[in-house]
């Protein structure tokens, strides 16, 4: 433009002029308008710009007559909504730039810049475009969000009412790709929470059920889409309704809270009540304390990249009023988010878990409300990222039901002290110890992940249910805390061997890594207690469900009578009399290792007389093997294999070369002694066999109670098998699980494996269940002993 014929000098608004100056030299009149290069443009500029391969696909407009163009550096972020451009008001001669009145004062109001040419566009044009645009875009909003309806996510019991991740995209109606933001509202019942999320985000449609019924018209947790601002809107319950279930309900408020980026809680009271300040108060200690861990775990445990706890929603509190002024109106020195936290410290509360609080009141004179300003406050917060980032919901679905499975569970209402809204009963377990009465501090379904009941106080020593424990002393020395259990056997020994010891040197304590460290009848006399020598003693919790304290000695008779029943099985597989049989296998059992077994004595190894079913078989002290009764009916000391001084029997051939010293290793000679102690044992009980075998004979089940170890189910008790219930009779035996002691059919229970922390050290009947659990190892019983 020439200085000439400049409109700005004549104070006119003529044809607009090109603003590319790329082949006119800005002389020509405009004809297009390019949004890309921001620039009006004649034929022939934009001919020859947009012939370029990297501008050809930009959009152009054809200009019409009053066309006013767009503000170039603003984007329609100066208190506007978004996704309206301003149009300007003038443009700069100089800087060859059109500005909004905003801009202008911006950007010209000071400096040399205030003396730039402008020309001034038509104000009277320009309102009616913005008034026309601002009807095409709530046109165009309103379009949007005609399809959109509600659905219930959770019920008034906390129960999730979509299947799946799929699901909840599915019927939330939006793209799995799509990252959008959680808008929540709270308020006391009948204040309009559905209404206000109807208006302020659906322009009125009744989304969420409104209802003027005095009972409540949200039940649960509502959820739908807005596809205007990209955030999933979430209705709630309100507080102070609810008659059923109240914890319950209260609890499924904070779990909305966790999950959302913006709360809204919604007042329609005259003034701002306590009730209000305690309850985002409680929320946020509650938040910390329980959900901040949580998440965290979620996180990790999901592979988000976008971490779910770095700090809880901002908070909008819309304060609506009839007869009484705003918060800070009487005020007008101090901001209404200033007044707020006052009130929360003069309360004791502190909302430390939001990332912001905000307020915004609006007076009703006359209905209908505004909710522009409230409006206008969300839009302005969820273009804020610098705290909570949007998300994919398949992410907003996972966070829900992780913090769903770990809060869960019935809260007796009788039992709660409402002295808070979000009491640590509500989000901790809910057992308590039977010895002592303390609560676990952990959080619910802590079990699921394995770990184990923990109280914050000591626990008192009970005698109902012996919750004392023993650990080895040289491992706690250690640095090591291993617990160990006075038990009738070693792991080591033979389950008669066993028995045979235990007869002769009483109960054992066994440290998974010291070994035997105790017997109770060690020596004839001075015995030491193990508590002053070997073990430690720990006084621990008893909590409902676990296997308590029952010491290995409970089931010795058990481990008799299962010894007895095998007895009777192998006289009944052999067809031999019962006397013979018995003593054959019990001789078997409890033999020296340098015995040649029973089975494989077929004749005399002197004389060469085969044996007959009734024939005695006898061993040889000094060399092991098997004789007649003629061919080994002298006796010798044979000291060198651990007889002692006393005469014993040996064969022929060991008595003649008595003078020869027998060449026996140390180490035969200490594997030899552990077991002649039960073989002494054995032979001063083998003339009672008899009694013995005439026992067997008796029904077992007339003994079996007597015998039975305190954590089995009793017989009486046992209807049907524990996994497929069928039902027993005389055809369909019951048999107990020796690992957690309830009743099975044969096909339930026919695997067998040691149960240590029973006291079966060896393999036994276990059910179909406990076979699948990890075999126990010194460390886990250990753990098992720290469960406690």
């Amino acid at each position: 433009m020439s200085a000439q014929t400049s409109p700005a000098e004549k104070g006119l608004n003529p044809g607009l002029m090109c603003q590319e100056s790329y082949a006119c030299s800005g002389t020509d009149e405009a004809v297009f308008e390019c949004d890309e290069c921001c620039s009006l443009q004649c034929l022939r500029c934009e001919e020859e710009l947009h012939r370029q391969e990297r501008l050809r696909n930009h959009e152009r407009i054809r200009l019409k007559p009053g066309h006013v163009p767009y503000c170039d550096p603003c984007k329609g972020t100066n208190g506007h909504s978004p996704g309206i451009r301003q149009r300007a008001a003038v443009r700069c001669q100089t800087c060859k730039i059109n500005l909004c009145l905003e801009c202008q004062k911006r950007t010209h109001s000071g400096g040399n810049k205030r003396r730039h040419p402008i020309t001034v566009y038509h104000v009277t044009k320009i309102q009616e475009l913005l008034e026309e645009e601002e009807l095409d875009e709530e046109t165009r909003r309103k379009k949007m969000t005609e399809k959109v309806v509600s659905f219930l996510l959770v019920d008034e019991n906390e129960e999730i009412q979509v299947t799946n991740e799929e699901d909840f995209i599915r019927k939330l109606d939006c793209k799995p790709d799509q990252h959008l933001k959680v808008v929540s509202i709270f308020g006391n019942t009948g204040d309009g929470k559905s209404h206000t999320l109807n208006h302020t985000f659906f322009y009125g449609r009744e989304v969420f059920k409104t209802s003027p019924a005095q009972e409540s018209c949200t039940v649960g947790v509502w959820a739908a889409y807005d596809p205007v601002h990209k955030v999933a809107v979430i209705d709630t319950e309100g507080l102070l309704g609810a008659t059923v279930n109240l914890s319950q309900r209260t609890r499924l408020l904070l779990k909305v809270l966790a999950i959302s980026d913006l709360v809204i809680y919604r007042t329609h009271a005259d003034r701002l009540h306590n009730d209000l300040f305690k309850f985002l108060g409680d929320a946020s200690e509650a938040y910390l304390k329980h959900f901040t861990k949580e998440l965290k775990a979620t996180t990790a445990r999901c592979g988000l990249d976008v971490p779910l706890s770095t700090l809880g929603p901002a908070v909008i509190i819309f304060h609506e009023t009839v007869h009484t002024q705003l918060l800070g109106s009487d005020h007008p020195s101090e901001v209404p988010e200033k007044l707020i936290q006052d009130r929360f410290r003069k309360l004791g509360r502190f909302p430390e878990a939001f990332s912001s609080i905000h307020y915004k009141g609006t007076r009703t004179y006359n209905p209908p409300t505004d909710f522009s300003g409230l409006r206008r406050a969300l839009e302005q917060q969820l273009e804020n990222n610098t705290t909570r980032s949007p998300r994919h919901p398949g992410v907003i679905f996972k966070a829900l039901k992780a913090l769903s499975d770990r809060f869960s569970g019935e809260i007796p209402d009788d039992q709660m002290a409402h002295s808070s809204f979000f009491p640590d009963e509500y989000f901790t377990c809910s057992s308590l110890c039977l010895s002592c009465g303390a609560g676990c501090k952990n959080s619910m379904n802590h079990g699921k992940e394995g770990v184990p009941h923990e109280a914050k106080s000591r626990c008192r020593y009970s005698h109902q249910y012996d919750n004392r424990v023993y650990t080895c002393k040289a491992c706690y020395e250690r640095g090591k805390e291993v617990s160990v259990v006075p038990k009738t056997s070693a792991s080591t020994d033979s389950p008669w061997m066993g028995l045979a010891k235990y007869a002769w040197s009483g109960y054992v304590i066994e440290c998974p890594n010291c070994g035997v460290v105790y017997r109770s009848r060690q020596y004839w006399f001075g015995n030491q207690d193990p508590v002053d020598t070997v073990v430690r003693t720990e006084i621990v919790h008893v909590w409902p469900g676990t296997d308590g304290f029952l010491k290995d000695n409970n089931n010795a008779a058990q481990r008799l009578l299962d010894g007895m029943n095998f007895m009777a099985q192998s006289v009944s597989e052999l067809s031999l009399g019962p006397t013979k049989a018995v003593t054959s296998w019990l001789t078997d059992q409890i033999a020296p290792a340098y015995w040649r077994p029973n089975s494989q004595i077929l004749s005399c190894n002197k004389c060469a007389t085969s044996f007959k079913d009734n024939d005695t078989k006898h061993h040889c002290r000094a060399c092991g093997e098997g004789f007649c009764d003629s061919c080994s009916s002298k006796t010798r000391p044979v000291p060198e294999r651990g007889w002692g001084p006393a005469p014993v029997r040996v064969c022929d051939n060991c008595y003649e070369a008595r003078n020869v010293q027998l060449d026996v290793t140390e180490a035969q000679a200490d594997d030899e002694g552990g077991t002649l102690i039960a073989r002494k044992v054995g032979e001063a009980v083998q003339s009672t066999l008899g009694a013995v075998v005439t026992a067997i004979d008796i029904p077992l089940g007339l003994v079996k109670d007597a015998a039975r170890p305190a954590y089995w189910v009793p017989d009486h008790e046992i209807l049907h098998c524990h996994n497929c219930r069928k039902e027993f009779s005389i055809k369909l035996s019951k048999h107990h699980c020796r690992a957690c002691g309830q009743g099975f059919c044969d096909e339930c229970s026919h695997d067998r494996r040691a149960v240590p922390s029973r006291g079966w050290d060896h393999p036994v009947r276990v059910c179909f269940n406990c076979n699948k659990k990890p075999a126990e190892t010194p460390s886990l019983m250990t753990g098992k002993r720290l469960l406690c």
